[in-house]
């Protein structure tokens, strides 16, 4: 992840979302489990200061209501230890499934209704994209998928609707400099024609 943002921020790339942990992850084994979230907490605290260093915004996006009081505050450290940076925004997909963010983001317009601060009839996709954790970034241009898959795994359903897809077999702990290169330069060659 440190050679990637390194390289994103040399492309000229603002926006980084990775995909650490969905909500369908909980299904692991619990020794799995315990070992990824400690494994989350020691990175980010000893990742906190090279991230600043390198003036990379992090952000976590994903549901926080049943994570444990000790994971919260190790995300809301690296959250306000890097809100002045902007180079680089790097967004961490933790306890995150698309489908929840959807769902919850309902919700909210239901509060909102509810309360009479909006109106059904004035609900459209903005304001639905404005109630998803993502609602500070764009969508994303480009999705890469590493090892393979041909699948969207409940990755920023709503979001992808126009990202365009490069597929590598490479799997995420070979993906360097080199194959986000090639993405990139596959990507610029690409015709974007957003359903016109």
């Amino acid at each position: 992840l440190r050679t990637i943002t390194k390289a994103c921020k040399k492309f000229g790339i603002k926006y980084l979302t990775v995909y650490a942990f969905s909500t369908e992850n909980w299904k692991r084994a619990a020794e799995e489990v315990s070992f990824l979230m400690s494994l989350l907490a020691s990175t980010i605290k000893s990742e906190v200061p090279v991230f600043k260093e390198n003036d990379i915004r992090l952000k976590f996006i994903g549901n926080r209501e049943n994570l444990s009081p000790d994971i919260i505050k190790v995300l809301e450290y690296g959250e306000k230890s890097t809100e002045h940076c902007s180079s680089l925004n790097l967004q961490i997909a933790f306890n995150y499934g698309s489908r929840l963010e959807i769902t919850d983001a309902v919700k909210k317009i239901c509060l909102d209704i509810q309360n009479k601060n909006l109106k059904y009839e004035d609900i459209t996709e903005n304001v639905v994209s404005s109630n998803l954790y993502t609602s500070e970034i764009p969508d994303p241009d480009l999705l890469i998928r590493t090892g393979g898959e041909m699948r969207v795994s409940n990755y920023l359903l709503w979001q992808i609707a126009y990202s365009e897809f490069y597929v590598t077999k490479i799997l995420w702990p070979d993906f360097d400099k080199s194959v986000l290169a090639e993405a990139v330069e596959e990507f610029h060659s690409r015709q974007r024609r957003y359903g016109k």
